[in-house]
């Protein structure tokens, strides 16, 4: 079986198709299952329509329940992975409208409680100046070939959602991120400015994870973790979008650990203010 992240739509399809097939075939009814494996009869009709995406925890209890030989298993344990992922390709999204994509982020934004971004490279929409802002939209290398204008007003409108008391920000950005010259130096020093001031705000935790750490793990892409749904990674022609728990877990113990790496509060803002006031010199 080939496992395409870009098909994981067809493939959540195939997933149900094929757990109602092999219940039906056991001679097991739907409430039977349901007992056999811990879940409620609901869930495993949701399942088995489509209605709910199992994830990968999911899939091994109903092959449990259902006594599946282990090649099938393994089989449907590797499509239930590739189903609880999405790939989003950004020609896709050039062509769909840039704004369309600042849109998308900004529900996912508004649906959960607690974000937390780890910035090995680059800065997040949230905290970006309207100057750095126009250069990392229009990239060297396969610019967009459209007007980015409409997008980046959407982009700093979404920056309002910084301001809601009832939601948690956890920015973690590497030394690298923060000083890498993107814009000239002056634009450079009011985006760290930036930075500061958005680490004073009563719901937004910014750490710093600076180069003369001793760190046992490389920082190798950018991830953003939407509170229990999902994890986003992006990479340089698109977005990665998991769903698995397991996958979860894992991206928010990745966090935990950098951020025992780093530093936070008055130390954070003082070492920002530092390599603000370089870019100054430069400028």
């Amino acid at each position: 079986m080939t496992h395409d992240p870009g098909r994981a739509g067809e493939q959540r399809r195939d997933l149900a198709a094929a757990l109602k097939d092999l219940r039906r075939a056991s001679g097991l009814s739907g409430e039977r299952l349901a007992v056999r494996c811990g879940m409620s009869q609901s869930k495993v009709s949701r399942i088995e329509t489509g209605k709910t995406l199992p994830s990968v925890v999911d899939v091994q209890q109903i092959l449990d329940g259902l006594g599946v030989d282990e090649e099938l298993a393994r089989e449907l344990l590797a499509l239930a992975s590739i189903a609880n992922a999405e790939y989003e390709d950004v020609r896709a999204s050039v062509r769909r409208g840039l704004h369309l994509r600042q849109r998308e982020l900004g529900a996912l934004e508004a649906g959960a409680k607690h974000i937390r971004y780890f910035l090995p490279a680059m800065l997040s929409g949230l905290l970006q100046t309207p100057e750095y802002m126009r250069t990392a939209m229009s990239p060297p290398v396969d610019p967009a070939d459209c007007d980015v204008s409409q997008a980046i007003a959407l982009k700093l409108e979404r920056q309002s959602v910084l301001y809601d008391r009832s939601k948690r920000f956890d920015f973690l950005l590497t030394e690298s991120a923060v000083r890498w010259k993107l814009c000239d130096p002056a634009i450079m020093a009011v985006q760290l400015d930036r930075l500061v001031s958005v680490s004073r705000f009563p719901n937004v935790t910014m750490g710093i994870l600076p180069l003369s750490a001793q760190v046992a793990d490389a920082p190798f892409h950018t991830f953003t973790v939407y509170g229990t749904k999902l994890v986003t990674i992006e990479l340089f022609t698109g977005r990665l979008v998991l769903r698995d728990p397991k996958d979860m877990d894992h991206y928010r113990d990745l966090f935990d650990y950098f951020s025992g790496e780093s530093v936070f509060g008055d130390d954070a803002r003082n070492l920002i203010t530092q390599w603000s006031e370089d870019f100054r010199g430069c400028a």
